[in-house]
This record gives C-alpha cells, structure tokens and sequence, in this order.
C-alpha cells in the first residue's frame, strides 16, 4: 500500500462548513481549584504547601489567571490567600490572581487587608445571584439586587481594586434582568463580566445565544469591558459550553482541575485544555497535564476514575484483539502518528502518555506476543498458547506480575504446564497477591486449544 499523508487519513467533520475554531491569542484560563475546586462536599483542603505546588503547575500550563479562594469563608483562607498571592509575587509567575466576594462590604473590606499585606492589587469577583427562581427564595427584589451591585463593584473600584461582576444563575435570567444589573455594573467601574452557569442547567445553543446577546449588552455601553464564561456539569455539558462560550468570543473560561467543585463540579480544566490544543485555539504544552491532575486528587482526597478521559488508568489501554492489532499493525509500519490515532480520538502523547497493550479474555495472539516482546521476553509458541489459555479462563485483565509468574513457570518446567482449566492454573501460580476476581464466566470467547487449524489458516481469526 502506498503511504499516504497524514491530512489524508482522517476526515475532520469538526473543520466541515463554517463553523470552525481560530488560533486565540487573548484567551485565558481561569483556574478555580482552590476556590470552586474546594467546595466540593468530598474534598479536603489541603495544606498550604500543596496549594502552592498547584500553582506552580498552574504557570506551567499556561494558565494565566487564578482563583486563590473566599475571603469570607474564614481567617484560614485569609490566610491560605494571602501566602498564595505572596508565592506569586516570590516566584514572579506570570498567573494573575483573583478571590470570590459577596456583593457585601464585608467581604470586599477582608480582600482589601489581604491587598494590603502583599502590596499589589487582586481581583474582586463580586458575586450575586440574577435568576427571578434565585431572588424569589431570597426574598428580594431586582431593586435590591441593583443597589447592592451598585454599592459593592463602587466601592471595591474607587480603593483601586480590579473587578469582575459575576451574575450567579445567568442561564436562568430573563434578558432584561440582565441587562440592568451588567450595565449597572459596568457603569459602577466592573471591567469585566461573568456568565455563570451555576446549576450547570446550559446546553451549547443556550450558551450561543446567550453570549450574542450580552455582547450587544456590552457594546451599548460603549465600554471596553471583557466578557467570562463559568460553568457547571451537571447535565455533562461543561466542556461544549466552554467551547461554544470560545466560539463566540468570551475571552477567559473557568475551569478547575478535573471539574472538581460543587455537586457535579465545573468544566474540567485538563479536558478544556486537551480540546483547546486539538482544535487549535492554544498551543500548550500539555506533557505535565497528568501531574497536574493527580496531585490535586490527591491534595483533596479523591481519586480519578480509570475511565476518565485522557487522564484514567483505562484512557489508552486496551485488551481487545481487533483493537491491539489494529495498533500494532501502525506500530509495525514504524508510524507512532498513525498507532497514537488509529483508535483514540486523543493521541495519548499529547499528554505525554503512550498507547498500552493488554493481556485479557477479549485479547487476541497479537497482544500476548507484543506483550511479551515489549517486557523482554521471547514470545515462544507454547508460552504465547499457556498465557492466551489463562488469559480466556479469567474475567479481568491479567496484571503484570501475573504474567510474568506464568513466564517464569514454563521457563522451569515447560512440559509440565497444562493448563487445561483457571483452578489448574490458579493451584500452581499464586495471582501476585491479588484476589480473583469471581462470578460468572465471561461471554463465550472460545478456546484457544479449539480450532487451532483454522485461527492459523486465517491469522485475522486470531485477534477476534
């Protein structure tokens, strides 16, 4: 077969007809770990020694704006605040800080102590609520919400504070609503706004509409006044929103590592970033995404499912013959492009990962022998037979040391080794110290010692 280019083996439906992302330079991050991130009701704040390792993953991302938490939830994340703006000014990082603030004095008055202490000025996000559902269980009025927004972005920007007006529930908000409150906010001294999808009720052509409109909001001020996009997952939407949000020129997004955050947690910084860099809107380089994320799993106590995209366990694993096959046919023809792309939409180098091959019951002769091959071992005839008998007798993956006990088992006695059924196997080879996993056999996948004669007549048979 001749070789083909690499634009010709892929047709991208995501280039087709107009609607296609441009390369931005004025795009930022917003990282909201340590603020949204820790509202999440099974996290753990973290000491302040990880809070600042996660800021220094943050700079070498990329990521150029930071939430360094709530003022008003307390005097330790005054403090945890405060040490974290000091780290910035230390290390001279490029990351720009902001905080969380109620449209109350209160809470404006405790971010100006912390300005204070560092000396340089940190953004107040004042935050408040803009749904009608919203202000009907608060008990107030669109009056009170105006006068409230009024007295807290004039006062944060008369004491030289940068600020952010965030509308709380802005998917839910009648137009006119918003109108008022942004350019109340705007004429008080806000230089930016944030949509906030709060209940992560937005779908993508919501997000379309309801941008076009603000931006026609921000223009009849005349204004230069950016515009943010904050979202929620809770209908699994967060990541097109952001990107739709992107498409229609907001130009910084929040996100938090692993969309950590409140009930369902907010768009997934690693997964936005992962999409920005394949749609080629930033180009970042994403090889420390991983670090990124499993130190802020483990700062906060939780763990990242092994299916999750792009950073799970399972994300470039497989044990499925036709799939192996498939990637080691590409590995063969010494194409790394081709094997990282033949069956994942997301090349795993681009986070510095590799494509891995397992051993299973759904596994196929190709994944023993590249396994064998890849471990450092001969790939003889009767070991690939005893590995791919064990392998069709078990319900899960064999690990590592599993195999390698096989290995070294027909490396001593190689004509003493049956294995006719997993008892026989599991009596004569301890599994590594880990238990069996039980219950019914699994989908009829066929023995290997059963039509021998037509898997070697037809080689494809053998992967199946």
């Amino acid at each position: 077969m001749e070789p083909l280019a690499e634009d010709k083996l892929i047709y991208d439906w995501n280039r087709y007809g107009n609607f296609e992302f441009r390369h931005r330079t004025d795009l930022v991050l917003n990282d909201e770990s340590l603020r949204d991130g820790l509202q999440s009701p099974s996290a753990t704040d973290p000491p302040i020694g990880e809070k600042i390792e996660m800021l220094h993953l943050m700079e070498g991302l990329g990521i150029r704006a930071v939430d360094l938490g709530l003022p008003g939830a307390g005097p330790r994340a005054v403090a945890d605040i405060a040490e974290l703006a000091l780290e910035i000014q230390r290390s001279r990082l490029r990351i720009r800080p902001n905080c969380a603030v109620r449209t109350v004095l209160t809470d404006i008055e405790s971010l100006l102590d912390i300005v204070q202490r560092v000396g340089y000025p940190i953004e107040a996000c004042t935050f408040i609520g803009s749904s009608m559902v919203r202000q009907y269980a608060e008990g107030w009025t669109l009056d009170r919400v105006l006068q409230l927004t009024e007295d807290a972005v004039t006062y944060a920007a008369s004491r030289g504070l940068p600020v952010m007006y965030v509308t709380e529930d802005t998917t839910r908000a009648d137009p006119e609503t918003l109108r008022r409150l942004y350019q109340t906010a705007i004429r008080c001294g806000a230089k930016r706004i944030c949509l906030a999808d709060t209940v992560g009720h937005a779908t993508p052509i919501g997000v379309y509409y309801l941008v076009k409109f603000i931006k026609s909001v921000i223009e009849e001020t005349g204004a230069d006044v950016q515009l943010d996009w904050h979202g929620h997952s809770d209908r699994g939407l967060a990541v097109p929103n952001s990107m739709m949000a992107i498409s229609q020129g907001a130009s910084r997004i929040h996100a938090s590592a692993l969309g950590i955050g409140e009930r369902c947690g907010n768009t997934p910084m690693d997964l936005l970033l992962v999409n920005l860099k394949l749609e080629g809107i930033l180009d970042v380089d994403l090889t420390s995404l991983p670090e990124y994320c499993s130190r802020f799993a483990h700062a906060v106590g939780m763990t990242i499912p092994p299916n999750y995209p792009v950073l799970g366990r399972d994300a470039f694993r497989t044990a499925t013959g036709v799939h192996a096959a498939a990637i080691i046919k590409a590995m063969s023809r010494g194409a790394d492009w081709l094997a990282d792309r033949v069956y994942s939409g997301v090349p795993a180098s681009v986070v510095g990962r590799r494509q891995e091959i397992e051993v299973g019951f759904m596994s196929g002769v190709s994944n023993i022998v590249y396994w064998l091959r890849a471990h450092g071992f001969e790939p003889e005839e009767k070991l690939v037979d005893e590995i791919f008998r064990a392998a069709k007798q078990r319900n899960a993956v064999l690990e590592e040391q599993e195999i390698i006990e096989i290995v070294k088992f027909h490396s001593r006695e190689p004509e003493r080794m049956p294995l006719e059924t997993l008892p026989e196997w599991e009596r004569q080879i301890p599994a590594a110290g880990r238990p069996v996993r039980r219950g019914p056999p699994p989908p009829e996948q066929g023995r290997r010692d059963e039509g021998v004669e037509e898997h070697q007549r037809d080689p494809e048979k053998r992967e199946q």
